[in-house]
């Protein structure tokens, strides 16, 4: 992915432009940050990525003032239909990401992150088994 980036089906949102979900309503993204973690893990250790991510991970950080929201999604290979033809896009970046409406950067650096973070099997019982990090901050507009 080239720097700056967004990940596939994630846009650029301008605050005079709320973005629209597809009932016409506005889409609840509150925050003027979003913090982006996607990551693979190794086969053996899925199952229990997604339990510690779900149960413990995400709780976890929601806690911490100034995070808002997180939302967890899986890729998969798509067909796009794009300039009168089908395109077959395959799932090349990390198969899971994490979303996260945040206040803004400083909440990163913040104790109560880094305690969150930290806290659980996350750190011992399931890091060492994810590869290929990537983490990027975007600044709605």
């Amino acid at each position: 992915m080239r720097r700056g980036a967004l990940p596939a089906g994630l846009r650029r949102l301008r605050r005079d432009r709320p973005a629209l979900s597809s009932t016409g309503e506005t889409m609840p993204i509150k925050s003027n940050y979003l913090f982006v973690v996607s990551m693979d893990v190794d086969p053996d250790k899925e199952a229990l990525f997604n339990e510690v991510y779900d149960t413990e991970h995400v709780p976890n950080l929601l806690k911490v003032p100034g995070v808002h929201a997180a939302a967890r999604m899986a890729g998969e290979p798509f067909v796009l239909n794009i300039g009168g033809e089908e395109k077959r896009i395959a799932q090349d970046g990390p198969r899971y990401t994490a979303i996260y409406e945040i206040d803004g950067p400083h909440v990163l650096i913040s104790r109560e992150w880094a305690q969150a973070s930290e806290a659980g099997r996350w750190p011992g019982e399931v890091r060492p088994y994810t590869r290929n990090r990537q983490h990027a901050l975007y600044k709605l507009r």
